[in-house]
C-alpha cells in the first residue's frame, strides 16, 4: 500500500484538496460517494468536524445500476440500511487473528480466513463464540494460512514447527476444531464452513437463492498452511465453479494485493480465471494482504482485462483511475439516490456484468494504518479497516 504519490498527497495537500483531486469523471463503472459525519458523530470518533474531513466519514461504491453498493468507510452508529427489501446485505471480514471487534448487522456474514493466529483450539473456541453470537441469518467462513490445523495433511508433517509438543495429538486437535466449525453450536448459529466447497442458501424467506464457493488456498507464503507454488495453481483454480459469491483467502494478482514493500503477491491464475470468465462472481471477498484493505467495483462491459486495482491509503479508491483523471467521484453530502436498472438477467435477478472486489482484512497495517492514527490508536476492525458492508440487489 505504500506509494510515493500517496505520501505526497498526505504531506502537501489539505483534506479539502484531497477531495477535490479525487472528484473527477462521473461516467466510471463505479462511483464512490463520500458523506460527512454529523458534528456529534465526528466528535465521538475524535475526527474533524469539517465537512470535507478525510478521516471518519463515508466511502461508498456503487455500480451504475445500483445493484451493488459497497460501504468501505462509515460511521458504525449511522450505517444506512439497504435501499429496499430487494437487497441482501453481506458483511465481510477477514484476518481477525484471534481479535474480536464490533461488526455491523446484516443478512449474511462472510469471513475469509485467518480467524486465528496459529490455529490453537483455545483461539478457535474464543473466536467461534464471538461468531456464534452474531445476529446474521447466515454465516459463511473459510480458513486462511494462519488456521494451521485445518490443512490437516500438511499439519501432520509440520506441527512441531508451530509451537506444538513433539507428541502432540494432531488428529484430536483437528477433531476439536471441526466440532467448533461444523458441530451443533455451528449449526444452531446457521454457520457454514467451506473448504474447497460450493454452497447454496437463502438469507430471506422469500429471497433468492445465492451460490457461494469457498477456498482457503493462496500462493505459497513463508511455509504456512494452504500455500501453493505457481505450477500448482491451475489444478486448484480450475475447480472453482461459477457462483454468485467467491471467497478466497488470497487476492487475485494486482487486485488489492500490494504490500508495504510494493510487492503484489496475489494469484495470477486466479486473475486469469476471472478475466476469461471461468469464474465471474458478483462479489469476490478475500483478505491476506492486510495493508491492501479496500474495495473496487469492476464493470465487465468495459472489457475482460481488469487492469491494476490498488488503493489510495486514505480513500481505498483505485489509484490508477484517480491518477488518469477518471477516478470515482468522492463527494461530501447525502448518498446518491437509486437510479437505473443496469444490465439485468431477469430470470436470475442478477447483474450479469459487474464484480465487486473486497479485501476485508481487519488487521491495521501499512500506510493506511498510519493515516488513520489521527482519530485514535489503530484498532482491529476500526477506522480504515472496518468490516466491509455490501448490499446486492436480489
Amino acid at each position: 500500500m505504500l506509494n510515493n504519490l500517496g505520501s505526497t498527497y498526505r504531506n502537501h495537500l489539505s483534506p479539502s484538496r484531497l477531495l477535490q483531486h479525487f472528484t473527477k469523471s462521473k461516467d466510471m463503472p463505479q462511483t464512490a460517494s463520500r458523506g460527512a459525519m454529523t458534528s456529534t458523530a465526528a466528535k465521538s470518533a475524535g475526527s474533524s468536524t469539517d465537512s470535507n474531513a478525510i478521516y471518519g466519514d463515508y466511502v461508498v461504491y456503487r455500480s451504475p445500476s445500483d445493484n451493488e453498493i459497497v460501504y468501505l468507510e462509515y460511521d458504525p452508529s449511522n450505517l444506512p440500511p439497504p435501499p429496499s427489501d430487494s437487497y441482501t446485505r453481506f458483511v465481510c471480514i477477514s484476518d481477525t487473528h484471534a481479535r474480536s471487534f464490533p461488526v455491523p448487522d446484516g443478512d449474511v456474514l462472510l469471513h475469509t480466513g485467518d480467524l486465528t493466529n496459529l490455529g490453537f483450539v483455545e483461539e478457535f473456541k474464543k473466536m467461534m463464540e464471538w461468531i456464534y453470537g452474531m445476529p446474521h441469518k447466515v454465516k459463511i467462513m473459510i480458513a486462511g494460512n494462519h488456521d494451521l490445523p485445518l490443512h490437516s495433511e500438511w499439519f501432520k508433517g509440520n506441527f512441531p514447527s508451530w509451537r506444538r509438543p513433539k507428541h502432540h495429538d494432531v488428529e484430536k486437535e483437528y477433531e476439536n476444531i471441526i466440532e467448533l466449525l461444523k458441530g451443533p453450536k455451528a449449526k444452531k448459529a446457521n454457520l457454514v464452513y467451506l473448504q474447497n466447497e460450493e454452497y447454496s442458501f437463502r438469507a430471506k424467506k422469500d429471497g433468492r437463492t445465492w451460490s457461494v464457493y469457498g477456498s482457503p488456498w493462496s500462493p505459497e507464503f513463508g511455509g504456512w498452511a494452504f500455500g501453493y507454488e505457481p505450477e500448482d495453481a491451475p489444478p486448484i483454480i480450475s475447480k472453482f465453479p461459477k457462483t454468485d459469491i467467491l471467497l478466497t483467502h488470497g487476492p487475485p494478482y494486482d487486485i488489492l494485493d500490494r504490500t508495504t514493500r510494493g510487492d503484489k503477491p496475489g494469484c495470477p491464475t486466479l486473475l486469469d480465471a476471472l478475466q476469461t470468465g471461468q469464474v465471474r462472481p458478483r462479489l469476490h471477498v478475500f483478505g491476506h494482504i492486510h495493508e491492501a484493505h479496500g474495495a473496487h467495483i469492476h464493470s465487465w462491459s468495459t472489457g475482460n482485462v481488469i487492469g491494476s486495482v490498488q488503493n489510495s491509503p486514505d480513500e481505498g479508491v483505485d489509484e490508477n483511475a484517480a491518477n488518469s483523471g477518471n477516478s470515482p467521484a468522492i463527494q461530501p453530502g447525502e448518498q446518491t439516490d437509486n437510479q437505473g436498472q443496469g444490465d439485468m438477467d431477469t430470470e436470475e435477478g442478477t447483474d450479469t456484468g459487474v464484480t465487486a472486489f473486497v479485501n476485508a482484512a481487519a488487521w491495521p497495517m501499512g500506510l493506511r494504518r498510519s493515516n488513520y492514527q489521527d482519530i485514535g490508536p489503530p484498532q482491529f476492525g476500526g477506522p480504515g479497516f472496518r468490516p466491509v458492508v455490501v448490499d446486492l440487489r436480489d
